[in-house]
């Protein structure tokens, strides 16, 4: 399938599936999305927590929010294992194309005097073997599994605390948004866990309260009125 690279309306760029008019990351902006989407509304929830954090991501693409995870975890010293899943990995030549980088940084001033290092971490996400981990920094262990999201059934991979789904639309893919493949995610998530995406579908606000979250609609990233968090709670929480 033909894929392009698009400019975004903050400047970053995503890449575009031309035969399925779909793009990686929101045309409004990508990485204004991925912060507010997936680090805003789930990564920052376990801001109190010490312990090890455990987050698969649902359609790691890019590897956008994966690094976009790696800075704040160096903002507030917090230990994490990635799991990112991608059936397409994108190639050497898009991913320089599209360059998240610099705008990434920027986001994360405090960290500028540590450029060189963190470019350094963001070729070896790249450059890292598919399916094994690897230690990218003290704090950050990444692998990426090269699959279809429905054979994380078979996974053996310990349980997350986070999630976030980043699957393409249901315009194009509807069977990533209904209770097949919900259920697969949720049976890979602890009892007490967060499940954060862009979309506000009615199909996975009723999967979600089934397979045990409370659902919460919030407001979306630009361009977008509204997304979804799911929290599931121990029962005596």
């Amino acid at each position: 399938m033909k894929r392009t690279i698009l400019e975004t309306a903050d400047g970053s760029k995503t890449i575009h599936l031309d035969e399925w008019d779909e793009t990686y990351h929101s045309v409004h902006g990508a990485i204004q999305e991925a912060i507010h989407v997936f680090i805003k509304q789930g990564l920052e929830t376990f801001t109190e927590s010490n312990e090890l954090l455990r987050i698969l991501e649902i359609g790691y693409g890019t590897g956008l929010n994966c690094f976009l995870t790696l800075l704040s975890t160096e903002i507030n010293g917090k230990s994490v294992e990635y799991l990112g899943i991608e059936k397409f990995p994108v190639t050497a030549p898009e991913f320089e194309a599209v360059d998240y980088f610099d705008q990434a940084m920027d986001n994360f001033p405090e960290l500028s005097h540590r450029k060189d290092e963190f470019r350094a971490y963001y070729d070896k996400m790249f450059l890292a073997d598919w399916n094994q981990w690897h230690q990218i920094t003290p704090l950050f262990k990444l692998k990426k599994e090269s699959i279809d999201f429905f054979d994380l059934v078979h996974s053996t991979d310990s349980l997350v605390d986070l999630v976030y789904f980043d699957a393409f639309g249901s315009r194009v893919q509807p069977e990533l948004w209904e209770e097949d493949l919900l259920k697969i995610v949720s049976d890979r998530m602890k009892p007490t866990s967060v499940f954060t995406t862009y979309a506000a579908k009615g199909t996975v606000k009723r999967g979600l309260t089934k397979f045990g979250f409370i659902v919460k609609k919030k407001p979306g990233p630009p361009g977008k009125r509204e997304m979804m968090v799911g929290y599931r709670l121990k029962q005596d929480e």
